[in-house]
């Protein structure tokens, strides 16, 4: 779990960095109410018109948490896959961009390994990374990074109902429509994860001595290979881990099982994938991936743009 204050653990880094506003309550009471636009041509006189004009809806911080702490010895121990470049950008970059650039992201929280800190701190200083407001360390197992993170944000007094998105580092082309379907599922589900139909016939094995055999084959139709982001509301997610933590046998891979094992009654939102949001595990995956990374940047450049232009909702 995280012991610091965001502030001591980034001392390092700038204002614009250690920033933590967006985690706090008060962002809600920042976000001012618009009156509901009457039609010029509508046939309602004023007299008739309501007292008070409608509220518009409160908007709720929208976190991506962006885990970059493995330390990937199936890849190169000695040369860290989150600070490879792939098309000239450090793979870290490519997936902290993802969520820079998407408008309904209000915040970015970073964690690493110590090995990588002062480098991912010094990529986010020369990227301009406003989202930013915090660089973290992170734990020996994935599970222990995003208690990091989760921790963080409860120090700050995230809302119970933020939005909350996890996502691998090492996942650098996610889509867009990913990233706005997780936000947006979250309006019907606390918890919601992008995944792939598997194009492949799955096998349920078992042990039979120093063999695998097949114990079930299950329906194809029904089979997801998991992505990232992972998304929940932030007390559900919260409450699972807390869960998770008095299991002496705890060791999940992902996010997602935490809430389905310790919290069977929710239902967790499938949201669609792509092919482009590929884990880089070994070095084979890198030199695949990089195929993906030109049609990435016309499109976060357009995402960019309209960023600036038209802000969107949670």
């Amino acid at each position: 779990m995280c012991e610091e204050s965001p502030e001591s653990q980034h001392d390092r880094q700038p204002d614009r960095v250690r920033q933590s506003q967006a985690c706090d309550t008060d962002r809600q009471e920042a976000v001012q109410s618009q009156p509901a636009a009457v039609p010029a041509e509508s046939p309602v006189e004023p007299a008739e018109q309501a007292d008070e004009p409608a509220a518009a809806p409160v908007q709720v911080p929208v976190v991506a948490v962006v885990l970059a702490a493995g330390f990937g010895t199936r890849f190169d121990a000695r040369n860290p896959k989150q600070l490879v470049a792939v098309a000239n950008k450090p793979v870290v970059c490519w997936s902290i961009e993802a969520f820079e650039y998407d408008p309904r992201i209000t915040d970015i929280v970073v964690v690493v390994n110590p090995q990588v800190r002062d480098e991912v701190e010094r990529l986010v200083d020369e990227g301009g990374y406003a989202k930013v407001r915090a660089i973290i360390e992170g734990g020996a197992e994935r599970v222990d990074s995003t208690e990091s993170a989760l921790q963080m944000l409860a120090d700050f007094g995230i809302p119970q109902d933020a939005k909350v998105l996890i996502h691998d580092s090492v996942r650098p082309f996610v889509e867009r429509s990913s990233i706005d379907g997780c936000i947006d599922a979250l309006d019907e589900f606390d918890a919601a994860t992008v995944a792939m139909a598997s194009t492949d016939t799955i096998l349920v094995t078992e042990d039979l001595g120093d063999r695998k055999v097949v114990h079930a084959v299950p329906d194809r139709s029904d089979m997801f290979r998991a992505q990232t982001p992972q998304a929940f509301r932030f007390k559900t997610i919260r409450h699972a881990y807390e869960l998770a933590a008095q299991d002496p046998d705890f060791h999940p891979t992902d996010d997602t099982r935490v809430v389905v094992d310790y919290l069977p009654d929710t239902r967790v939102a499938i949201v669609a994938g792509s092919e482009s949001n590929m884990k880089i595990t070994t070095q084979d995956d890198l030199e695949m991936v990089k195929r993906f990374a030109f049609e990435a940047t016309r499109k976060r450049a357009i995402d960019r743009v309209q960023g600036m232009v038209r802000p969107g909702e949670a």
